[in-house]
């Protein structure tokens, strides 16, 4: 790694032991009360004791995570492909796609508990729309922007429309898709959260409420901790699936940019 690769990774995490530092002299300084603002000393204290509670919700919030998220993977892949094999289609579903991101998720989930029920599937659903948005618009930009020469080739050679799909645009439109899955995979855990906070027995969202109602906010914070290791967990993921299925792109600083219109 050189010099610039490491000062990437070495000035963020001298800023945030920098604003770890200040946070707390100032609480130790000023006598804050915790029900205030805890110290981080404290907190990482918190979050030491709190590990199986934290764990044991932690796998709840993943289960409806991943479950929500591949739901969302598997219709955003077919919708934009639909999108992009009809063009009328297209018109008349893009549009909607776009003005439904002006409602907030939060406004939709107590229907979710009306019509579903207060067991996982609202949660589930929740993950679902927060994360299918980024992944189908994201895939259908990547095949949309291909080289029109590239379909005009492989159908020289016969190919019919399911293999110039097979052969030519998925495989180019794989970055973009990839793209998109990174923010879902963000999204997916507040996602979970949210649906929690509203019907929920177990979870992060629903350990979270309980400690900020009881002004316990070192495990407020602890809380916190846990839930952005789980949304980076989720995004690590995502990009070491995005290293497996696409090798060549960890070599390849212009990800995809031979296939795109010049």
């Amino acid at each position: 790694m050189d010099r610039t690769g490491q000062l990437k990774f070495i000035l963020p995490a001298v800023t945030l032991l920098f604003i770890l530092l200040v946070w707390e002299f100032i609480v130790r300084i000023s006598n804050i009360p915790l029900y205030v603002l805890p110290a981080p000393s404290k907190v990482l204290l918190t979050l030491y004791h709190e590990l199986p509670t934290l764990w044991h919700h932690s796998l709840v919030t993943f289960t409806e995570t991943v479950a929500g998220l591949l739901i969302a993977v598997a219709l955003a892949l077919i919708l934009a492909i639909l999108m992009d094999a009809f063009g009328l289609f297209k018109s008349a579903l893009y549009p909607l796609l776009v003005a439904s991101q002006t409602v907030p998720v939060i406004v939709l989930a107590p229907l979710f508990i009306i019509y579903l029920g207060f067991g996982t599937a609202p949660k589930i659903l929740t993950v679902t729309l927060m994360c299918f948005f980024p992944i189908a618009v994201s895939f259908a930009d990547g095949m949309a922007q291909l080289d029109s020469n590239q379909v005009n080739l492989v159908r020289s050679f016969g190919a019919n429309r399911l293999q110039v799909y097979r052969l030519v645009k998925i495989p180019a439109a794989a970055p973009s898709l990839f793209s998109g899955l990174k923010v879902a995979a963000t999204y997916s855990v507040t996602g979970a959260v949210v649906g929690e906070w509203l019907s929920s027995e177990s979870g992060l969202g629903y350990y979270l409420l309980r400690v900020k109602n009881g002004f316990m906010l070192d495990k407020v914070f602890a809380c916190i901790i846990a839930i952005v290791l789980l949304s980076l967990m989720m995004n690590v993921f995502v990009k070491l699936l995005e290293y497996a299925v696409l090798p060549h792109m960890r070599r390849s600083p212009h990800r995809g940019n031979g296939l795109r219109r010049s």
